[in-house]
């Protein structure tokens, strides 16, 4: 039904959220930058989006991302009700693992600057690259990545390592873009 749809949707945005923007929080990208920081930043996303697709992929196909949900709508395969639905539950399931995520966070002594994990571009954020920069890269790495969603979930392909290919295109992803 379209609410164990729309709770699947809810826990896995949630888990992406908690997991994803956990793992740079604590990790103080924002502070130091490492190579292995912005790998484990990736494969928390990645290694999240892997767990979901085996977790919830079958009650929901496991979008938890309005562009992904986007995506599947304009290529033909939701309706916009669904469409409506799975992201009202994604904002949902984001605000509240963000919310789960302040409240563990603003448990610890002293270190923490307030930050959640969230994007930023330009002076004084990671790269320093421009507004126009991260929206290029922004708009390029979601097409690809809907790319590689809709190939390995449309009919007649395997689906077993499905999610693996999905998780692992997020992990490149977000080894590229994170400093974007």
């Amino acid at each position: 039904t379209i609410m164990k749809k729309a709770i699947a949707e809810f826990i896995g945005t949630f888990g992406l959220v908690l997991v994803g923007c956990g793992a740079v929080a604590i990790s103080g990208l924002g502070s130091e930058q490492s190579a292995i920081a912005i790998f484990g930043i990736a494969a928390a996303f990645g290694h999240t989006i892997v767990a979901m697709a085996y977790g919830i992929g079958q009650v929901s196909g496991c979008h938890i991302n309005p562009a992904v949900s986007f995506g599947v709508l304009v290529a033909g395969r939701m309706t916009t009700q669904d469409f409506i639905t799975y992201v009202i539950a994604q904002v949902l399931g984001a605000i509240a693992g963000a919310v789960v995520l302040y409240l563990i966070l603003s448990g610890k002594a002293s270190g923490w600057n307030g930050g959640l994990g969230q994007n930023g571009w330009g002076p004084g954020y990671l790269g320093e690259y421009s507004l126009s920069s991260a929206l290029i890269f922004e708009v390029v790495a979601t097409f690809l990545f809907l790319v590689c969603i809709l190939g390995v979930t449309q009919r007649g392909a395997p689906v077993g390592l499905a999610g693996l290919a999905i998780g692992l295109t997020l992990v490149v992803i977000h080894l590229i873009g994170i400093n974007i």
